[in-house]
C-alpha cells in the first residue's frame, strides 16, 4: 500500500487528491511555486516543498524538481492530477524509474493514447465507430486534398499531439483547405512540438459526450457512466452534467460496453474517459481518450457515489475493482459548472486578483471544489479555474433550478477580479440549453444573445429561475415552505501555515 505521496499539481485537483489520500490514510507531499506558498493545499500537507518560480515550465513542468522533492520528502508515489505533467509519459517513466508509483496508466498506453492518431488507429481495431477521415497522419496538402475528395466537407483538420481544445480548424470549403492545412500545422509545432495532423470529417450540431471508465491491473474494467459536455466556447468546457439526457438506455448501454472494451484492449489502468461525438440518430463516434482524471469528475461521483480518486489511488497500488458492472447505478442528474476567473464581457480575458470576499454555496447536494480562500490571490501564471460548482437532484429540473440557486450565492469579489457566474446563470435560462437542445456549436452562435442576457442579470438580479411547471419533488412541499433561504454561508478561513522544504534547482 502506498504510505506517502507526492501530488505533482496546485489548485483544486491538489486539493482534492490531498483530502483522499487523508481518508486512506496515505501521507500527504505537497510541490508549490513561489506564487502557491500560501495555498491551501500546502495548509493541508504533511510537508511542503518549493519546487521553483511562478512560471510553469520552472515549477509544475519541471520533473527534475518534482522528482526531487519526492525522494528528498519520503515519498512513494506521484498522483499528476489533470494538466501540467499528467498525461507526460516521459514522466511517467522516470518516476518508474526512481521506484515512485505513478498513479495513472503505464507510460506505453499514456503514450498510445496520447496522439491522436494513434488512438484512432488502435480503437479503429478495436472495434470502435470512427467518423470517416483517416486514421495517420496526413502528410501534404495534396494528401489532405485526396482525403477531403473521398469524405466530404465540412472536415477538421486535428494535431495528432493536440489537447486543451488547441490545435483544431474546421474547414467548410475546398478554397480554405491549403491554409487551414499549413496553419493547423504551424500551430500543432509551435504548442505541442508535434506538426503532424489528421483529418476527419466533422459532425455539425453534433454532441460531444464522455465516458468515465475505471480498470485495474488485472484487466477489470467498469464504466461508471457518462456526462454531456457540449456547451463549450472555441472547444473548452465550461458547463458539464450527467446523465446525457438524449441518448436512450440501450444507446448508453452500449456507449459504456464500448469504452470499456476500448480501454482494456490497450491495457489501460486506472481511471480515464472515452470522448464520442453523437449526432442526432444517437450514433456515437470515437474522438479521443483522456488517460488521466477529468476536471468533471465529480459529476460521475455524485451520480454514483464512487469516490474516483480513490479508486485511482488504490488501483495504482495493485488493488482489484472492488466494483463490477452491476454494481454501477447512476442516478438522478448533476452538474458542473467551472467558475473561471475570468471577463466574457472583454473575450473572457483572464482577470486574476486577490479574493476579498469569497463566500461558497452550501446546502443540499451542493459542491464547491477549489483551491483558494477567501484572502487568498489568484496569480496570472496558471489556468483561470477558480472552483468547480456541481449539484446533484433527483431530475434534470432540479438540478439547473438547484445550480442556479447555488450560483446566486456564490460571491467572489476583489480588485480586477471577473468570474463566468453570470454567463452560466445565463445559459441555464436559455431556452434551447433547458430543453436539452443544444450541441457543441451553440455558445459560439449565440454568445451575444447569451452575454446579454448575463449583463440584464447583473444590472438587475434575479433571486431564481421562474416557478417551474408541475411537480418537481419527490415529496410535495406547501408553497409557503418552499421559500429558500437568502443568507449566504460564512466564507472559509485560511489555515495555519507549515514550514517548507526548499527543493529548488
Amino acid at each position: 500500500m502506498i504510505g506517502r505521496m507526492l501530488v505533482a499539481n496546485r489548485g483544486e485537483i491538489a486539493v482534492r487528491v490531498a483530502r483522499a489520500c487523508r481518508e486512506l490514510g496515505i501521507e500527504v507531499v505537497a510541490v508549490y511555486s513561489t506564487s502557491d506558498r500560501n495555498s491551501a493545499v500546502v495548509d493541508l500537507a504533511d510537508e511542503a516543498v518549493h519546487i521553483g518560480p511562478p512560471a510553469p515550465r520552472r515549477s509544475y513542468l519541471h520533473v527534475a524538481n518534482i522528482v526531487e522533492a519526492a525522494l528528498r520528502t519520503g515519498a512513494d508515489a506521484v498522483h499528476p492530477g489533470y494538466g501540467f505533467l499528467s498525461e507526460d509519459p516521459d514522466f511517467a517513466e522516470i518516476c518508474a524509474a526512481e521506484g515512485l508509483t505513478f498513479v495513472g496508466p503505464p507510460p506505453a498506453v499514456m503514450q498510445q493514447m496520447g496522439n491522436k492518431a494513434t488512438a484512432r488507429r488502435l480503437m479503429a481495431d478495436a472495434g470502435l465507430p470512427l467518423l470517416p477521415g483517416v486514421v495517420e497522419p496526413v502528410g501534404s496538402v495534396d494528401e489532405a486534398r485526396e482525403v477531403a475528395e473521398r469524405i466530404g466537407y465540412p472536415l477538421i483538420i486535428k494535431a495528432a499531439a493536440g489537447g486543451g481544445g488547441r490545435g483544431m480548424t474546421v474547414v467548410r470549403e475546398a478554397a480554405d483547405l491549403a491554409e487551414a492545412f499549413t496553419t493547423t500545422r504551424a500551430t500543432a509545432r509551435a504548442v505541442f512540438r508535434d506538426p503532424a495532423v489528421y483529418v476527419e470529417r466533422h459532425l455539425a450540431r453534433a454532441r460531444h459526450v464522455e465516458v468515465q471508465v475505471l480498470c485495474d491491473t488485472h484487466g477489470n474494467g467498469v464504466s461508471l457512466g457518462e456526462r454531456d459536455c457540449s456547451l463549450q466556447r472555441r472547444h473548452q468546457k465550461l458547463l458539464e452534467e450527467g446523465p446525457a439526457g438524449h441518448l436512450s438506455p440501450e444507446q448508453r448501454a452500449e456507449l459504456g460496453r464500448l469504452a470499456v472494451h476500448g480501454a482494456l484492449s490497450v491495457g489501460y489502468t486506472g481511471a480515464g474517459t472515452m470522448e464520442f461525438l453523437v449526432d442526432g440518430s444517437g450514433a456515437a463516434y470515437f474522438m479521443e481518450m483522456n488517460a488521466r482524471i477529468q476536471v468533471e469528475h465529480p459529476v460521475t461521483e455524485l451520480l454514483t457515489g464512487v469516490d474516483l480518486v480513490r479508486e485511482q489511488i488504490l488501483v495504482s497500488a495493485g488493488r482489484r475493482l472492488q466494483l463490477t458492472q452491476a454494481d454501477v447505478v447512476p442516478r438522478g442528474a448533476a452538474i458542473e459548472c467551472r467558475i473561471n476567473a475570468e471577463d466574457p464581457a472583454r473575450g473572457f480575458a483572464p482577470a486574476p486578483g486577490r479574493l476579498d470576499v469569497l463566500q461558497v454555496p452550501d446546502g443540499p447536494w451542493t459542491r464547491f471544489d477549489t483551491g483558494y480562500r477567501q484572502g487568498d490571490t489568484v496569480p496570472p501564471d496558471y489556468d483561470s479555474l477558480l472552483g468547480k460548482l456541481v449539484v446533484w437532484a433527483p431530475d434534470r429540473e432540479q438540478a439547473i433550478r438547484r445550480m442556479d440557486r447555488a450560483l446566486a450565492e456564490l460571491r467572489v469579489e476583489g480588485p480586477g477580479v471577473h468570474t463566468t457566474v453570470g454567463l452560466h446563470r445565463a445559459l441555464l435560462r436559455d431556452p434551447d440549453v433547458t430543453a436539452d437542445r443544444h450541441d457543441i456549436q451553440f455558445l459560439d452562435r449565440q454568445l451575444p444573445e447569451v452575454l446579454a442576457r448575463a449583463a440584464s442579470l447583473a444590472d438587475a438580479p434575479e433571486p431564481g429561475l421562474p416557478a417551474a411547471r408541475g411537480s418537481l419533488s419527490l415529496v410535495q412541499t406547501p408553497a409557503a415552505e418552499a421559500q429558500p433561504d437568502s443568507t449566504p454561508p460564512e466564507g472559509p478561513t485560511p489555515c495555519p501555515t507549515r514550514p517548507s522544504l526548499s527543493a529548488t534547482s
